[in-house]
């Protein structure tokens, strides 16, 4: 569907910590397919029908007022109503309403308000077979299947082993993405490539999020792991120095990139990590005469 993050018949997991944007991604992603128009970072636009389903917020107060601020055509946005109002992953009315809707995406969101009741979702007898029901329903109809999930509190553990539940939820999932900030010093917010069996992972995509409506700004070089850290690679804190060190340096006018490049080394800033902390900083280039300037935007 949107290649190589979400497949067409497979499971898809979107995650992070609470507040990152991880809801406002996916809004983005319905409104976009809603309406016909490109993916990001694509040549690719198609228009399908969603289904998408909050646990934490009402559909008519809520939901359909943020799709309508993304301008998302709601004709196309579907909703599993239900008497008891409770739906589980293991639930028939998710098979059948894809049928009915014709939906080619379906979204739960989170996926802890869907495991069922009394379910331990961290044991894997009893969620295993709860997942390989949704696989099933996936595969059947050809739906891609995004379940949206907060993240546990080992801020220290690595992304593979951040996901709430057991390992048996992310192995189900053919890709696992996790959206978290750039860095402390930037509003920006990166969405990361954590597992791909079907492609090669894609480029972490950076974004702004703006009256609740995502900018997309570009391709950034953090992995998953250095998004969940903060949006630093190594515990000596180098994409924090490397901001401080351009903040320092672009005070005024353009300063060519080459001799910000040589002064970063000799203070033990890679051309890598100073490129990450320009990306944050949103700091623009500028070619003059063959040669590149950078210079820091004005508010």
């Amino acid at each position: 569907m949107w290649y190589p993050y979400i497949p067409y018949g497979k499971i898809t997991i979107v995650q992070g910590d609470p507040g990152e944007g991880k809801t406002t991604v996916m809004l983005n992603i319905i409104s976009s397919l809603s309406n016909g128009e490109v993916l990001p970072f694509t040549d690719k636009a198609v228009t399908i029908t969603s289904i998408y389903q909050n646990a934490e917020d009402d559909n008519s107060d809520t939901i359909k007022p943020r799709l309508e601020n993304h301008k998302a055509n709601c004709s196309k946005v579907c909703f599993i109503e239900k008497a008891s109002g409770l739906l589980f992953l293991d639930d028939d009315s998710i098979e059948k309403a894809i049928i009915e809707a014709n939906a080619k995406l379906l979204v739960l969101d989170p996926i802890q308000a869907f495991i069922g009741d009394n379910v331990d979702m961290n044991r894997a007898n009893s969620i295993r077979p709860k997942m390989n029901k949704l696989k099933d329903v996936a595969e059947k109809t050809g739906c891609a299947i995004v379940l949206v999930g907060h993240m546990n509190k080992n801020s220290s553990g690595k992304a593979n082993y951040r996901g709430l539940g057991s390992i048996d939820i992310s192995a189900a999932a053919r890709s696992v993405l996790v959206v978290g900030k750039m860095g402390k010093n930037s509003d920006l917010r990166v969405f990361a490539h954590l597992k791909s069996n079907l492609a090669p992972r894609g480029k972490s995509l950076s974004f702004l999020i703006k009256n609740d409506v995502i900018e997309w700004q570009g391709e950034c070089e953090l992995s998953a792991d250095e998004v969940l850290a903060g949006g630093v690679s190594d515990a000596s804190g180098k994409m924090s120095l490397a901001e401080e060190f351009l903040i320092e340096k672009l005070t005024d006018d353009l300063v060519p990139a080459k001799q910000l490049f040589e002064e970063a080394e000799q203070i033990g800033i890679s051309k890598r990590t100073l490129k990450r902390a320009k990306v944050a900083l949103q700091i623009s280039s500028i070619k003059r005469n063959d040669c590149w300037y950078w210079v820091m935007k004005n508010e």
